[in-house]
C-alpha cells in the first residue's frame, strides 16, 4: 500500500516510548499514541506534535473495547508498539491483590486486549507487533515477582500471537531491554533505595533503535527476540 506507514505506540509519554514515537514521526510515519485520558491525550500531543492519539486506558482492560469503538482508529496498522509499563518492586509475602491486578492488567492484560482489538487493521496491512519486554521476562530477581509475572506472561503472549498470526504476514518482535534511563528505572531504584545514575543504563534511543531495526527488516525475515544489555 502506499502512503506513510502507520503506528500506534504505548507508553509514548517518556522513556523507550517517546523516544520511539519521535524516531518514527521524523522520519515521516504517520504516529498514533494510546492515552489513558483526555487530559493525558493533550499532553502527549504537545510533546508528540503532528501525532494522533486515541484515548484507553489499559489499566481497564475489560473497557478498551468500549472506548475505542466510540473513536475512529487508522483503518489499517503496520506496527502496534506495546512499550507502556508500570512496576512495583516487594517481596511476595507483602504485595497485595492490588498491586498483583494493576501490575498484570497494564502490564499483560491491557497489551492482550489491545492487540484482540486491532488485529483487522494488522492483518490487512501484513503489520507488526512489537513488545517491549524486559529481561525479568526472562529471569526474575527477588521483589520482582509481579513485575517478572507480566512480563512471563508476555512472551507467553508474543509467541503464541507468532504462530497464530505468522499465515497472516504478521510477524512479532519481543525485546528484552536490561535497565534503561527512564522515569521507570529513577522509580525502581527510588524503591530499591539505590542511587540513581542514568550513564549506568541503556539510552532509550539505543532500544528505540531496535524497535526501528525490528520494524524495518525486509519482509523475508522476521526478528522475534532480542536482549538488549547495557555495553559498559
Amino acid at each position: 500500500m502506499s502512503g506513510p506507514r502507520i503506528h500506534l505506540v504505548t507508553g509514548a509519554g517518556s522513556g523507550i516510548g517517546s523516544a520511539v514515537a519521535r524516531r518514527l514521526r521524523d522520519r515521516g510515519d504517520e504516529v498514533w499514541l494510546l492515552a489513558r485520558d483526555a487530559g493525558r491525550a493533550r499532553e502527549l500531543v504537545e510533546h508528540h506534535p503532528g501525532a494522533r492519539t486515541l484515548v484507553g486506558d489499559l489499566a481497564e482492560p475489560a473497557r478498551l473495547s468500549w472506548a475505542l469503538g466510540h473513536q475512529s482508529p487508522p483503518d489499517r496498522l503496520d506496527s502496534l508498539l506495546h512499550i507502556a509499563g508500570t512496576v512495583e518492586l516487594g517481596p511476595v509475602g507483602d504485595l497485595t491483590p492490588k498491586v498483583w491486578q494493576e501490575t498484570l492488567a497494564v502490564n499483560l492484560m491491557g497489551p492482550a486486549e489491545l492487540t484482540r482489538l486491532l488485529l483487522p487493521q494488522l492483518r490487512l496491512s501484513r503489520g507488526h507487533v512489537v513488545f517491549v519486554n524486559s529481561t525479568s521476562g526472562l529471569s526474575v530477581s527477588p521483589e520482582w515477582s509481579a513485575y517478572g509475572a507480566s512480563k512471563f506472561g508476555l512472551r507467553a503472549l508474543a509467541d503464541a500471537l507468532r504462530a497464530e498470526e505468522h499465515p497472516a504476514g504478521v510477524r512479532v518482535t519481543s525485546l528484552y531491554p536490561s535497565r534503561t534511563a527512564t522515569p521507570m528505572q529513577q522509580k525502581v531504584h527510588q524503591q530499591e533505595g539505590k542511587p540513581y545514575d542514568p550513564a549506568r543504563w541503556i539510552a532509550p534511543d539505543s532500544v528505540a533503535t531496535t524497535v526501528l531495526t525490528a520494524l524495518d527488516l525486509p519482509r523475508d525475515a522476521e526478528l522475534t527476540d532480542l536482549t538488549i544489555r547495557p555495553g559498559t
